[in-house]
């Protein structure tokens, strides 16, 4: 049975085996050959059935040889991708390098491969808003070619459309693919049963409920708020949640080819969110991210919070989580302008396009492989992680019985309200995709910060990062 590749601490480079690890490896071997035929048939069951993937109407090693790296954030969506990596190497015969960096760093790493075309990783773990700029510089590949040829692509085993169709769309420019999501989410709203039903009230179906409802529950003097929203400066923390709040308002982000960001939904998205968490949250939430809003509801110190469905697994582990069994969801309020906007975010592979043609090869096998049905549901429900994932890329996965059983613990409406999100209050244009995403990203979360913060008024604001994008459009 081939070894899962282990990661150094320092680089994430694979570790060569040493001669007194070989040993004990086969020392292991023996071990497992004496524990039984049994034993020993389900263990090489789990590392070598590759009848799935040999069902497909492609040659597996046409790239054998080939020595890939990609890179990777260190999330356990990715450490169960990272289990079957010898699966994918016994397959096909080509070699992986697995190499994990802090999500704070991968982007830039990733550009300055990129745009030094040093191809030191053949993909990566991209994130959506960056395909524009990666586009514009030509430093990916469209993924179409890859896709519509049948020597690489066998169609109705892979099934691109089954894919969901907002990360697809999310990872597409013009309409051309350039990466494919691997792992995704969706932003939910989630909530206190136990609470709610003991005030009578029901998840909020619009954002005026969802205040109302958090008033109702807000008791500070007994470490109890009533809501909590992401208000951590940062192109994916408080720019994760505003852009949901401002596109539910009417917000556009254009006016023909200009990026307007303070119009007067603007303004009005940004005074909603800064009275929301002034009310009803901690004070610390202003420089809260993510994992610190799941802390604390499952804590029982929040009694709502609308963030990616993922959070469950923190939420929901009965190690650490004072709430399990009272939790339920629903999905984001509607906005003034009737529209629910969920976040549409996820990890998608694209290629590098520095790389030779036969490195290209293996790595689109590499990425077909970790984005295939068969993988998906092997880092699920078929895995023996005690992080199964929740971000599955197919629409036929989220509605497998499988999956169901294994989202058991999640809680209340856990599926049905993250699935409905997908299908129904996702939105492409729920950040400006343009190749200055990077710097606008930023500019508009330093002046949420400020609104959040009570530095500025949310119009004082947004002119200032108006004043500063136009600077950044004429560059």
């Amino acid at each position: 049975m081939n070894k899962t590749p282990r990661l150094t601490q320092k680089d994430g480079n694979v570790e060569q085996p040493s001669r007194r690890k070989m040993l004990k490896q086969a020392a292991s071997a023996t071990a497992l050959a004496m524990a039984g035929p049994g034993f020993l048939s389900r263990a090489y069951a789990q590392g070598v059935d590759l009848a799935p993937y040999q069902s497909a109407k492609i040659n597996w090693r046409q790239a054998e040889g080939q020595q890939i790296t990609v890179a990777v954030i260190p999330a356990s969506y990715f450490e169960n991708l990272i289990s079957l990596v010898p699966q994918f190497e016994q397959l096909t015969g080509v070699k992986v390098r697995m190499e994990k960096v802090p999500p704070g760093q991968i982007r830039q790493k990733a550009m300055l491969d990129l745009s030094s075309r040093t191809a030191t990783y053949a993909t990566h773990a991209a994130d959506p808003m960056y395909y524009p700029l990666y586009v514009a510089n030509k430093w990916v590949d469209p993924l179409d070619g890859y896709l519509n040829d049948p020597a690489l692509t066998d169609p109705a085993w892979y099934d691109y459309d089954d894919i969901l169709k907002a990360w697809r769309d999310a990872d597409s420019v013009d309409g051309k693919p350039y990466g494919i999501p691997y792992d995704g989410e969706v932003t939910v709203q989630v909530y206190r049963k136990d609470l709610y039903d003991a005030k009578g009230l029901k998840p909020a179906d619009t954002l005026e409920e969802l205040l109302s409802n958090a008033q109702a529950l807000n008791d500070p003097d007994n470490r109890l708020y009533g809501l909590a929203l992401r208000g951590f400066a940062g192109a994916g923390q408080n720019m994760y949640i505003y852009p949901s709040i401002f596109r539910s308002f009417g917000g556009q982000w254009f006016n023909g080819n200009k990026i307007v960001v303070n119009s007067p939904e603007a303004v009005k998205a940004l005074e909603w969110y800064v009275n929301a968490l002034t009310k009803y949250a901690p004070a610390a939430v202003r420089n809260w991210n993510w994992p610190d809003i799941a802390d604390a509801f499952s804590q029982g110190t929040v009694a709502c919070y609308i963030d990616a469905h993922s959070s469950a697994a923190v939420i929901t582990n009965p190690q650490k989580s004072r709430v399990v069994g009272k939790v339920a969801y629903a999905r984001w309020p509607k906005g003034p302008d009737g529209k629910r906007v969920t976040s549409i975010w996820n990890w998608g592979f694209p290629i590098n396009a520095a790389l030779k043609a036969d490195a290209k090869k293996a790595t689109w096998l590499f990425i077909a492989w970790a984005t295939s049905a068969e993988t998906q549901a092997r880092t699920s429900w078929k895995s023996d992680s005690a992080a199964p994932r929740s971000g599955l890329n197919r629409s036929s996965l989220w509605k497998a019985p499988e999956f169901a059983a294994a989202m058991k613990g999640a809680g209340d409406n856990f599926i049905p309200a993250a699935l409905e999100s997908l299908e129904h209050d996702t939105d492409v244009d729920w950040r400006p995709r343009v190749p200055q995403w990077p710097a606008i990203g930023d500019t508009m979360a330093v002046a949420i910060q400020a609104a959040l913060v009570g530095e500025r008024s949310a119009k004082e604001a947004l002119d200032q990062a108006q004043a500063r994008i136009d600077q950044i459009m004429k560059a």
